[in-house]
């Protein structure tokens, strides 16, 4: 394939894909198996969330980051890792760095009903009456998006298209509302204290929606950094470590970050909302048969997903 610099992420129609004819269709896992082997990211619309629903979310979202940091750390609960409930400020890190990042976040996972007994039961503030509705409801709209995405990820592998439903439907997806909290004097955070330093995303897929303000940033082939913005009626959906292990760098898992604003808006908060598609604990991520050639040698050791979740959660601090 040959070689492409975006300077924005394509946009693509996800009825496309679900409901449009097979050429539609066609094209969609074209398109989309072109720019995952390039910049790891697109734009999609038509994915499910309404307005509605988007905007009654960040109502609840800020409504509980604005809660006093006593009344959030009742939902920090440092035995579950950062797996559900309240993660306080300049907890995480990106891989490498000792520096925490510039925000504080609340994880939901799969409802009660729906989980497997590994996985921790969610925790719910009882301050927001709404919260638990609104985030279960995102997320169940948002694991839908994220199985129709993954189903034309299957095809442009030439995989069953049913490949990864039964590895997601039941899998460790989180739902991670964040806060990139307000620095009142700058001059007092470390040097080199960002937002969110470069990354990239441990999971399948990540689903991001429009945050409320700019700052995420993509890193090119070239190694120049362009900015990523979801029009209101999209949502950016990118690929994570755990892809590109399973395809052995065939789709790429895209260095970004969310860099700070200018000096004179670092008074103001920034609200960002993704839903990072996890699979269940035992499937296998060893790089798949059809990703490996000559040209292409194996480039990842054989791993589960959860072995590799537990592993990344201490690289980022939040699991000792």
């Amino acid at each position: 394939m040959a070689e492409i610099l975006f300077d924005e992420i394509p946009s693509l129609d996800l009825n496309d894909f679900t409901s449009g004819t097979e050429e539609q269709k066609q094209e969609f896992v074209r398109r989309l198996g072109e720019a995952y082997n390039n910049i790891g990211f697109v734009s999609i619309k038509n994915h499910g969330l309404s307005d509605e629903l988007v905007s009654q979310l960040y109502g609840t979202v800020e409504t509980f980051f604005r809660l006093p940091d006593e009344a959030k750390k009742k939902y920090e609960k440092p035995e579950l890792f950062g797996q559900r409930g309240y993660i306080s400020k300049g907890k995480e890190k990106a891989k490498g760095r000792n520096t925490g990042d510039l925000k504080e976040f609340y994880h939901v996972g799969q409802s009660d009903d729906n989980k497997l007994p590994d996985y921790p039961s969610n925790i719910w503030p009882e301050e927001i009456e709404s919260f638990q509705e609104v985030t279960s409801k995102t997320y169940s709209t948002l694991q839908a998006a994220g199985i129709q995405m993954l189903r034309a990820i299957a095809l442009y592998l030439d995989l069953p298209e049913n490949y990864f439903d039964d590895k997601v439907e039941k899998g460790n997806s989180i739902l991670r509302p964040i806060h990139y909290f307000p620095i009142e004097n700058p001059e007092e955070i470390p040097d080199d204290a960002v937002r969110a330093a470069e990354h990239g995303d441990i999971n399948l897929i990540t689903l991001l929606m429009g945050a409320s303000a700019d700052g995420l940033q993509v890193l090119r082939k070239d190694g120049k950094w362009i900015p990523i913005t979801a029009l209101p009626d999209q949502i950016v959906v990118n690929v994570g470590d755990m892809l590109e292990r399973l395809t052995n760098h065939k789709l790429k898992s895209t260095i970004h970050r969310v860099v700070n604003p200018p000096k004179e808006l670092m008074h103001t908060s920034r609200f960002s909302i993704p839903f990072f598609v996890h699979p269940i604990s035992e499937m296998d991520l060893t790089c798949l048969e059809s990703c490996v050639d000559e040209d292409h040698p194996k480039d990842f050791d054989d791993i589960s997903a959860g072995d590799f979740l537990n592993q990344r959660l201490q690289e980022i601090g939040l699991k000792n």
